[in-house]
């Protein structure tokens, strides 16, 4: 039998070659029409009034610690509370900027636990960075009313969030900024790119500036321009280059088109996961939120001796991954106090297949695979418990 892969990206292929062949056609791959195309589009679609195109998440990231703390007046070594249950660069994006991740632990839905997030505030935590991991929303709302009430700007790594909705509302007015990942694997796929949205138009227009070198008209808005001096710009900042470009924004208005169609049979594939897991012994599902409407970028249980479990699982022809180990694990993380219900999530989480190209008999496979591997190493342990 063929392998299952834990991810296997989807393209239109004809409908992003169409695209591709345009920009190349009318010699736009950088920042240009098709940019300014997707960043209206992705606004329009979430409801999010400012969306700016950028070439990663991991980007969009840093600019959004960057550009807050040029706004308030952040110093190095200054604190943001932030998860350990994470891809290192929501983590990075922090130290980038010389400020101090502070990991509060997470809830039964991965997700930061509020009551932990307002224990770790003090007099030097200077923001709250909520992940939406696996596209779940968690309990953000609560830990958006704790931002506001000690006055935080709230910033939500929505990476694996793209279509995640609220009782119908997409996610992503609840912060102050949000950073959603366009990357080859996520929901929308792209070769690699983000997008990050700012509530606040003034940041929107700030943003803009770091992510092309401090430049204050980009390439195109000065074709696009009037006058003998359309050519001129001012240099206001020791800005990145973190723009999107062209290429990769069209091939993102190809994906847009289907993610809610997309997102929809990812819901699918988790209710047949759902249904040949339920009350299997030795696997717990991790749960989704009441009221949100995932995208199911992963599927997530929980197993003992999850390595062995995923070597097994390999040598049947199945690759299941993990996401993600404890941060505070890493060498440059281990500063930080523990937080237990990470640290035992991390060493028991493991991500089923999920990708647009799976079947039913795909999901069945996978699922009975996974159980008949627990039962297994279950009645082993029974056995050597009882020698």
């Amino acid at each position: 039998m063929d392998p299952i892969q834990l991810f296997v990206p989807t393209f239109r292929i004809e409908e992003c070659l169409a695209e591709v062949r345009e920009c190349l056609e009318k010699g736009w791959t950088g920042i240009g029409y098709k940019t300014v195309e997707f960043e209206r589009a992705w606004s329009e679609y979430t409801g999010l009034p400012h969306s700016h195109f950028l070439n990663s998440a991991t980007s969009g990231l840093h600019l959004a610690i960057r550009v807050l703390k040029e706004r308030h007046g952040w110093s190095a070594g200054d604190e943001i509370i932030s998860t350990a249950l994470t891809f290192v660069s929501t983590n990075h994006a922090i130290l980038y900027e010389d400020m101090r991740p502070v990991f509060a632990d997470v809830d039964e839905f991965l997700c930061l636990d509020p009551d932990s997030v307002a224990d770790r505030i003090t007099e030097k935590t200077r923001a709250i960075v909520f992940v939406g991991l696996g596209g779940n929303t968690g309990r953000l709302q609560a830990v958006a009313r704790v931002a506001r009430e000690h006055d935080l700007p709230l910033v939500l790594d929505a990476a694996h969030m793209a279509g995640t909705r609220f009782h119908g509302r997409h996610v992503g007015a609840e912060a102050d900024v949000s950073v959603f990942s366009f990357q080859a694997v996520k929901n929308l796929p792209t070769a690699d790119s983000g997008m990050i949205c700012f509530a606040d138009p003034e940041l929107d227009a700030e943003v803009r500036k770091w992510t092309w070198l401090g430049i204050n008209k980009d390439t195109y808005a000065r074709t696009a321009s009037q006058g003998a001096y359309k050519w001129y710009y001012d240099v206001e900042n020791p800005g990145f280059k973190y723009h999107g470009n062209s290429i990769m924004a069209g091939i993102g208005l190809v994906a847009l088109k289907y993610l809610d169609q997309d997102n929809a049979f990812r819901r699918q594939l988790a209710a047949w996961y759902e249904a040949h897991l339920a009350n299997a012994p030795g696997i717990e599902m991790v749960p989704i939120a009441p009221g949100c409407e995932s995208s199911r970028h992963l599927f997530q249980v929980r197993v003992e001796n999850r390595d062995e479990v995923m070597a097994s699982m390999n040598a049947l022809g199945v690759f299941p991954g993990v996401h993600y180990r404890d941060n505070a694990l890493y060498r440059m993380f281990r500063d930080n106090r523990p937080c237990p219900n990470a640290r035992l999530a991390g060493n028991s989480l493991m991500s089923l297949p999920m990708h647009m190209r799976l079947t039913y008999k795909d999901i069945a496979r996978v699922s009975n695979a996974l159980m008949d591997v627990v039962k297994q190493m279950r009645t082993f342990q029974r056995g050597m418990k009882s020698a």
